[in-house]
């Protein structure tokens, strides 16, 4: 005996073999985070213009590497500012042993920054080791301006709370010697900012700190003058 589908059962499974599947609601993928470029090129002559020379007081260029791929927003902001001449004759006005030296504040009370306006965060996920530059801002974190700061020692709990955007890539031997205080008795002096793709030659640290020597009571007594 054979057994036959009825009619409207037949019709009914071609129907569903024929029907397309109904698709599955599918949940929203997150795209994975740009990983961000963790070498930093030593070399000045490379990309001059992400390169930020520091000419201090105490006698020495500080060069740093400014890394858009980092904080693009805030690498604007200190590259502007540089070729205004803006960071020119500013002191470090926060230097704490073992922590770091800031500067960026044209009243060197750290209450001040420039006439731009205020921009936004751009935490990442570059860490705060020796040699970092990072920008200073109040408890807004949208608040940084112009005032920033370069690491002594590693500061991890600094990460992702503070816009990373350069390293020291040389002279971080004249940052060590940056004046110590809140600010300090004798503060170190930022004597000229700029970029490497201006060709500034660097002042004449030797006749700099021949003029701040003090006067000694020999040099007095061989005073030629009436």
């Amino acid at each position: 005996m054979k057994f036959r589908l009825p009619l409207t059962t037949l019709m009914m499974g071609v129907a569903l073999v024929a029907t397309p599947a109904i698709a599955k609601k599918k949940e929203p993928v997150t795209p994975a985070p740009t990983a961000l470029p963790t070498f930093v090129d030593p070399d000045p002559t490379h990309d001059p213009d992400d390169v930020l020379y520091l000419d201090l007081s105490d006698g020495g260029r500080v060069a740093i590497r400014l890394m858009p791929a980092w904080a693009p927003h805030h690498v604007e902001r200190i590259e502007t500012l540089t070729k205004e001449g803006f960071y020119n004759g500013q002191i470090f006005h926060r230097v704490i042993d073992g922590f770091m030296a800031q500067t960026g504040d044209p009243t060197g009370t750290g209450q001040g920054g420039s006439q731009l306006p205020d921009l936004k965060a751009e935490f990442n996920s570059m860490p705060h080791l020796r040699g970092t530059v990072s920008m200073a801002r109040t408890n807004d974190p949208d608040s940084a301006n112009s005032q920033f700061f370069i690491v002594f020692y590693p500061r991890f709990a600094l990460d992702r709370k503070y816009t990373v955007f350069g390293r020291v890539i040389s002279g971080m031997e004249y940052v060590d010697k940056i004046q110590r205080g809140e600010p300090p008795a004798n503060p170190t002096k930022i004597v000229q900012a700029s970029l490497a793709s201006q060709h500034l030659p660097p002042p004449d640290f030797a006749a700099m700190q021949a003029a701040s020597a003090p006067i000694t009571a020999d040099q007095l007594s061989n005073s030629q003058s009436n």
